[in-house]
């Protein structure tokens, strides 16, 4: 047995340990573009698909014009159907869309983050994602129909 047995002796920064510093540097040089083994094709990676930047851009594009489309809309009578953004509507109407855009990055960064993970082992995140943009198309294309109908 060795004297000093037990004594951690390691010391300063571990690189192992999660935190905003490890996230951004994986954001700007990026190293992992798949899992270290075979089979491990759902391990989160730092390289990202260009597919899935087209989507976030898509995103947040419908989401400018949504916000656009609601504002048009509440002035001929329709209410906001999203209880966040009712209150910060009735509140602090001139944050809307800064709240809106905010909230709708956020969960495109997750997603993105998280794109190779698997929700409850089935679906794919980046399935998830896709299915956002699908229904941010019909939310726009209703909003427009509501809009036709009024005008």
């Amino acid at each position: 047995m060795f004297a000093d047995e037990g004594i951690e002796r390691r010391g300063g920064y571990d690189r192992r340990e999660l935190s905003m510093r490890t996230f951004m540097q994986g954001g700007l040089t990026p190293r992992r573009r798949g899992g270290r083994r075979a089979g491990e094709g759902h391990a989160l990676v730092d390289w990202h698909e260009p597919h899935l930047l087209f989507m976030s851009l898509m995103i947040l594009l419908l989401s400018v014009t949504d916000a656009f489309l609601t504002l048009t809309l509440m002035t001929h009578g329709a209410t906001e159907a999203n209880p966040v953004l009712a209150y910060v509507l009735a509140d602090h109407p001139e944050l809307f869309a800064l709240v809106k855009l905010t909230l709708t990055g956020i969960g495109i960064l997750v997603l993105v983050a998280l794109a190779r993970a698997r929700v409850f082992r089935i679906i794919r995140v980046s399935a998830v994602m896709q299915s956002c943009l699908v229904l941010y198309i019909a939310l726009i294309c209703y909003e427009w129909w509501m809009l036709e109908a009024i005008l």
